[in-house]
């Protein structure tokens, strides 16, 4: 049993500010299903630029929906400037202190205002991108996502990379490179770790034939997509390629799902777009059969 702090959980059983704003003027969304937490976080503004109205959505555990809850009543009247410095700990301060465990929750909601308030600025997709190198596979975690935790939290064990961002909490086969991140950062001067680490260039990928494309796109789907749906009753299956379009169908339970959608987006093109190619995009097979 976690031992939470009465205003968490009061704050998980009477969670504010849940639901949704009609054009939002920022979107933000990060995490998955198959991690087991995920988040949408929108505001809308006023005309002094102060957010006015902020409503979440998740899924998750109790932390999550606390956490959550806490980061829109912590932002509400400040402007984005203002929410943007709004780090993971005063969350976790504001409900008292969290389990060392679910610090991750914590972090995923200051990542989804983050993100919202990109997609305002530059009208980006609002979901939270791999802006580097990722390390752990397991939960989508990066490099720079791992060095932020490291130099913002004091972390120094791949424990705490753990409770803070999930990475290394899988198959554990990228406790090694957590260590030399751990090490690495904790070893620079404080004016290189005050620095945003510099983007991980990454090496185009050889051009795929359409037969090669086909071919690792069902390897991956039955490779790191199925088992997470599967174990819930659900399935997916190939069912065209179009260029860069991927056409899906979604099986069993994740057919009647009020969350395929975002399983699509936050899952599943993801997860094609790591291990295929960057610019593939999903849609269900009904979405183009609605099309007029």
């Amino acid at each position: 049993m976690w031992d939470y702090t009465d205003k968490l959980m009061d704050h998980f059983r009477n969670p504010q500010n849940v639901g949704t704003i009609e054009n939002p003027d920022g979107v933000g969304k990060v995490g998955s299903l198959a991690c087991g937490d995920a988040l949408v976080l929108m505001f809308k503004l006023d005309r002094e630029g102060r957010i006015a109205d902020v409503k979440f959505q998740t899924f998750g555990c109790a932390s999550a929906i606390a956490s959550s809850s806490a980061l829109t009543e912590l932002i509400k009247g400040k402007t984005l400037e203002e929410a943007e410095k709004i780090t993971n700990q005063e969350i976790a301060d504001f409900l008292g202190g969290m389990p060392d465990q679910k610090m991750h929750c914590s972090v995923m909601g200051r990542d989804a205002l983050l993100a919202a308030i990109e997609n305002y600025r530059t009208g980006s997709s609002g979901e939270k991108l791999h802006d580097s190198r990722l390390v752990c596979n397991c939960f989508g975690v990066t490099e720079k996502d791992i060095e932020r935790a490291v130099f913002e939290n004091g972390l120094t064990t791949i424990e705490e990379v753990t409770n803070y961002t999930k990475a290394g909490g899988g198959c554990t086969t990228c406790h090694p490179e957590i260590q030399e991140i751990l090490d690495r950062v904790n070893h620079d001067d404080h004016e290189k770790a005050a620095d945003p680490p510099a983007p991980v260039q990454v090496k185009p990928r050889k051009k795929l034939t359409t037969i090669q494309k086909i071919q690792l796109i069902q390897e991956t789907l039955d490779r790191e997509v199925r088992p997470s749906l599967r174990q819930d009753g659900g399935d997916i299956e190939l069912v065209d390629v179009d260029g860069d379009t991927v056409v899906v169908s979604m099986r069993g339970a994740c057919t009647m799902c009020r969350v395929a959608n975002f399983t699509l987006k936050d899952v599943v093109e993801p997860k094609l777009r790591e291990f295929v190619s960057d610019e593939l995009r999903v849609v269900e097979e009904h979405a183009l059969e609605d099309r007029p």
